[in-house]
């Protein structure tokens, strides 16, 4: 079993999006947070702790994220897949992105 936490700023679209979708893949458990502190989700060090792959919505979370969980990051394959804040949750085109490319990364 992989375990994945999906990162973006509020947690309100892309990355709850990608823990439902990428959820669903065999052999995959998907959580999700944002690093912002209006973030439905606000990231911890038990979810950092948890995952195995952390996947970055923008690279431009990366610095938030390192604030936020120090070195809870330091066992973690960190991630960026790009996609920017444009999609609504579960958006069709959000979702065709996200499944074009997260599977690669789970290899």
């Amino acid at each position: 079993m992989t375990r994945v936490l999906f990162i973006c700023g509020k947690n309100r679209c892309r990355s709850p999006t990608a823990e439902v979708v990428i959820g669903r893949l065999p052999g995959v458990q998907a959580d999700s947070a944002g690093v912002r502190k209006d973030a439905d989700v606000v990231v911890s060090r038990e979810q950092v702790a948890w995952a195995e792959l952390v996947v970055l919505m923008e690279n431009r979370y990366r610095k938030p994220l390192q604030n936020l969980v120090g070195n809870a990051l330091r066992d973690c394959r960190i991630v960026s897949v790009d996609i920017r804040d444009d999609y609504e949750f579960m958006d069709d085109a959000l979702v065709a992105l996200l499944l074009e490319r997260i599977p690669p990364l789970l290899r």
